[in-house]
């Protein structure tokens, strides 16, 4: 873990204090469980990401009519870039 120092208003302190006392838990874990929540919605999940770019196989046709582009990705690369 890192250690971090933020700064939090009266009224913030005070309930977390009361969350983490209910829960059982410290002040920290429920700062850490806040964050987790902020970067869960801030972040394209990773299964979304290879759903997107799953999607996309297949998706364009060669205009010379190369059917083993998959095989052979570096010979066309190569040619592409003499």
């Amino acid at each position: 873990m890192i250690r971090t120092q933020i700064q939090l208003t009266e009224e913030q302190a005070r309930r977390i204090r009361a969350l983490a006392r209910r829960e059982g838990v410290s002040m920290a874990e429920i700062i850490r469980r806040g964050v987790e929540g902020v970067l869960a919605t801030a972040e394209p999940a990773r299964d979304d990401l290879w759903e997107s770019a799953a999607w996309l196989i297949g998706g364009f046709q060669d205009v010379a009519g190369a059917d083993d582009v998959s095989a052979r990705h570096d010979a066309y690369l190569d040619e592409s870039f003499g």
